[in-house]
């Protein structure tokens, strides 16, 4: 009997060893498949009724090509039911959109009262937080990815110092000067004031300064080496510190032709007459006769004037958008029009209710609107202190799936037709799934995944009336600005602690302001007096580079002063900045003064022309009117287009 058991219980194990074998084969061949046809772009598996397929699309080899190559985004969430209809996975947790209501109706209310107290009132340090891009898996890169390592033999344990790679344009500087300075630079020390302005962006993160033996603060240094401003330090944790290196205008000049000249979207998976049209468009802006002359725009301040105005009249002559129906209140369409997230708002508004650009048939469109708040989405969604955006990120992937099933356009193109326009400051880390689309985003910073040459750089602009958007606009004269430089507002991030410490109460001709030394019932100016009567306006970064002074500036004719390192401008495409504004790397921020001083009165004359000159850039209208804010976003976001498109020859 025993004997029996004991053959019995062989023939299992035989039984089970070759199951299992059978099943990890299997399941080896399916990885194998997988990885062999997952795609590079943002394609999603659709399963489209035959009645959604386009004749060029229905059937045949190229449908095959399609069906090997589809995607799913994360987690399959498309299924198809026994009657060939779509069903959709929800997220695992509904989001409850009444809890933010409150808060969502307090964003919504139309309130044109305006103290004069323009201190960024719309930014919440409790829920705006940046760096999470740039976490513990940042020292995961490599140089591939864009960013160096480099060991500190005199920090305890194992520690680097990655050097996020912004600089390095191209092959030839793989030589790294860097690397060979840190290690050869035995007397590279920190100055006193760096390390006082690194210790004082610690304090602020709330995080314990480091000791002496673990950190790059007082021992030889690569940070010194570069001279790099304080602000451009990331402290991971006791042994890994992240470091960004800025990138000049001549450099940035450089990254976008590069970048103009060498990328493409996805070819498109079926021909289209309205692809030929921008193909055509193309042709016709890059052979345009040049000419300098004109009564309605300043030339000076364009990077070519008859390129622009060619591109801008073959947009009004032959672009034609379709605006996505679907989407439900309040993140999709209901724009929120006052704040400093108010461009997204009157954007949405402003495109929803245009009847020459709008086409009611999504054939006959050449672009695609998806019409979201990036704001209400914040609102609706995100768990206050939870820091995970995960069911933001999830709520517009479920988005993308349903209108990638109801529609074959974005498949057709992998989403390069499509566009948004966002202006929260994590609109740039929630909108990556559709990074291959053409992004409108405030946050326009290269060195966090802004893509100089495909996204669109959305200027922040803080509306106060919605009545009259124009309400107060202009400024003294130039020769009737008795301030040197302006600057009040509430320290958003560690660099305005700086700003204020370097600054503030410091000298007469420099009126830098905090939160607490900045009341209008304390002073006998408002801040948009200050605004009208200041030659240079300062405009730092916050949380993140884009900061709603720019176009404040501008609007009051105040010489706009650019503190953000890898910012770029809003046009950037079109527009010669330096022209109307200074930009100032931030690690010159001690030497601001005497940068305004060195400024010549002959050249301040010519900046302040061109702020004026190039305001209309910058206005709202409720009735838009050519060449104002929402015409020059969507000239932006139709050349990107222009200049990104692949034929399908």
């Amino acid at each position: 009997m025993e004997g029996c058991i004991v053959q019995f219980q062989r023939l299992c194990q035989s039984r089970s060893r070759r199951l299992v074998s059978v099943m990890a084969l299997i399941l080896s061949v399916l990885l194998v498949f997988q990885a062999f046809t997952l795609p590079s772009k943002r394609i999603y598996s659709t399963q489209y009724p035959s009645s959604k397929l386009p004749k060029a699309f229905d059937g045949g080899s190229l449908n095959k090509e399609f069906s090997s190559q589809s995607q799913r985004v994360g987690k399959p969430s498309l299924f198809s039911n026994s009657h060939g209809s779509v069903n959709f996975l929800q997220l695992s947790k509904k989001p409850d959109l009444d809890s933010s209501v409150s808060e969502i109706d307090g964003e919504l209310q139309n309130n044109d009262s305006d103290d004069g107290n323009w201190l960024d009132d719309d930014e919440n340090p409790d829920t705006e937080f940046s760096g999470d891009l740039r976490n513990e898996t940042i020292l995961k890169k490599d140089l591939d990815n864009g960013f160096l390592f480099m060991e500190d033999g005199n920090s305890k344990g194992n520690s680097h110092l990655a050097v996020e790679k912004t600089r390095i344009l191209d092959n030839e500087l793989m030589s790294m000067q860097g690397v060979s300075s840190v290690n050869s630079s035995k007397n590279a020390i920190l100055s006193e004031e760096t390390e006082a302005d690194i210790a004082t962006l610690l304090n602020q993160q709330g995080k314990q300064e480091l000791s002496d033996n673990e950190s790059f603060l007082s021992s030889e240094s690569f940070l010194a080496q570069v001279n790099v401003s304080a602000s451009n330090v990331t402290i991971l944790n006791k042994k890994n510190i992240l470091m960004k290196l800025p990138l000049s205008m001549s450099e940035m000049n450089s990254l976008f032709f590069k970048n103009r000249a060498s990328r493409r979207s996805m070819r498109p998976r079926w021909s289209s007459a309205h692809d030929r049209q921008i193909l055509a468009a193309k042709t016709e802006i890059e052979n345009v006769h040049i000419s300098e002359n004109d009564r309605q725009l300043f030339a000076p301040l364009y990077r070519n004037i008859s390129k622009f105005k060619r591109s801008y009249k073959l947009m009004e002559k032959t672009l034609k958008i379709y605006i996505y129906q679907e989407g439900e209140k309040p993140i999709f369409h209901q724009p929120i029009l006052k704040g400093i997230y108010a461009a997204e708002g009157w954007f949405m508004k402003l495109m929803e209710s245009n009847k020459h650009y709008l086409v009611k048939d999504p054939s006959q469109a050449h672009l695609f609107y998806m019409p979201f708040s990036s704001r209400l989405l914040q609102l609706a969604l995100y768990v206050p202190d939870s820091h995970n955006r995960t069911n933001m990120r999830r709520h517009l992937q479920n988005y993308l799936h349903m209108i990638a099933a109801k529609y074959p356009f974005w498949n057709r193109t992998g989403g390069a037709d499509h566009f948004l326009v966002a202006c929260h400051d994590w609109a740039l880390n929630v909108t990556k799934i559709m990074d291959h689309s053409i992004r409108a985003l405030c946050v326009a910073d290269i060195s966090i995944g802004f893509e100089l040459g495909r996204d669109v750089c959305l200027p922040e602009t803080n509306v106060r009336s919605l009545k009259n958007p124009l309400k107060d606009l202009g400024g003294r004269p130039w020769n009737r600005r008795p301030t040197l430089a302006f600057f009040a507002g509430n320290l958003h991030g560690g660099f305005r602690s700086i700003l204020l410490k370097h600054w503030e109460n410091k000298d007469p001709d420099m009126k830098i302001f905090g939160p607490s030394t900045f009341r209008v019932g304390r002073r006998k100016m408002t801040y948009i007096q200050y605004m009208k009567s200041s030659k240079y306006c300062i405009c730092p970064r916050g949380y993140e580079v884009n900061s709603p002074r720019i176009v404040e500036s501008i609007f009051f004719e105040c010489v706009p002063v650019i503190i953000a390192d890898n910012y770029v401008p809003p046009f950037f495409e079109i527009l010669n900045w330096e022209k109307f504004s200074v930009i100032v790397p931030e690690k010159d921020l001690r030497r601001l003064k005497e940068i305004l001083l060195s400024i010549t009165e002959s050249e301040y004359r010519e900046l302040q022309m061109g702020v004026k000159k190039v305001q209309r850039h910058f206005l709202w209208s409720n009735k838009p009117v050519k060449y104002d804010l929402f015409h020059m976003i969507l000239h932006s976001i139709w050349l990107n287009r222009v200049y990104n498109i692949e034929s399908d020859d």
